[in-house]
């Protein structure tokens, strides 16, 4: 019982691999290794979400499963989507192009992406040593949040995105641009401590999971037939969500210190 959970550990770990060296194959003639590279990432999510569930089910949670577990997490979404990001966002731009502007972007992205890695890192580790950590935007009470955006989901939007695309890979100045603002972005968001959804009153235990078999049947329907939208959809949303809930925490309070100032002031003045 106790290898169980690491099998599906050392899927997700296959996942990454797979990944890194399908990113290495692709090329502008042959962007379907990036797209197969993008998918990999993809199908490595729902794996490192059932190793915990399944260890914390079978009551086999151990020091080396969790260990084993971040090691998986830093290669599969941390090294292989920022190889993917780079291999796909800058190193494919047209020799055609102007080769200062071109070589400026490949070293700069080079760079980001680099970025993108030590903050997943620096996430997972953060993580680590948390205990029951509270996000600087706090949500409704009794609810469980993510403090900084997960690496899982951060891997997610950079394949998601690249799914969308079919794997073809960058070709102008002003996408790699996006591109270099896009991944910068989600590295922040993994060491910020804004909220994230954590989805973790998900009950699937329950006795009555009827209602669950459907979404999940919906789901995978739609996962088939439409991947490259619905994936790109629920990536952004989520990276999204996460800022909209820091916008709207900061709005509230300086809606309420607004409010609260000209009590303030008129109780000074009849005093």
């Amino acid at each position: 019982m106790y290898i169980l959970p690491s099998m599906f550990t050392a899927a997700n770990i296959a996942a990454g691999y797979y990944a890194i060296t399908q990113s290495l194959q692709g090329s502008a003639l042959e962007p379907h290794h990036f797209d197969y590279a993008a998918l990999a990432i993809g199908f490595a999510i729902p794996f490192d979400a059932l190793d915990g569930r399944i260890a914390r089910m079978t009551n086999t949670t151990s020091e080396f499963g969790r260990e084993l577990d971040s090691l998986a997490d830093v290669i599969t979404f941390g090294v292989a989507p920022s190889i993917l990001a780079f291999t796909w966002g800058f190193r494919m731009l047209p020799a055609g192009m102007d080769p200062t502007l071109r070589e400026k972007l490949v070293q700069f992205g080079a760079f980001v992406c680099f970025l993108f890695l030590l903050c997943g890192a620096s996430r997972l580790a953060r993580f680590n040593i948390s205990h029951d950590p509270v996000p600087k935007n706090p949500g409704r009470p009794g609810r469980k949040y993510f403090v900084g955006m997960p690496i899982p989901a951060a891997a997610g939007v950079v394949a998601a995105i690249i799914h969308g695309f079919g794997g073809i890979p960058v070709f102008n100045w002003w996408l790699a641009v996006t591109w270099i603002i896009l991944v910068g972005l989600i590295g922040f968001l993994m060491i910020s401590t804004w909220r994230f959804w954590s989805g973790k009153e998900i009950n699937l235990s329950a006795r009555q999971p009827f209602r669950w078999i459907i979404l999940l049947g919906l789901l995978i329907y739609a996962l088939v037939f439409f991947s490259r939208e619905l994936l790109l959809l629920m990536a952004l949303a989520y990276m999204f969500s996460g800022i909209i809930a820091r916008l709207a925490y900061s709005w509230q309070r300086h809606r309420r210190s607004a409010h609260t100032q000209p009590l303030t002031t008129s109780s000074g003045t009849s005093n």
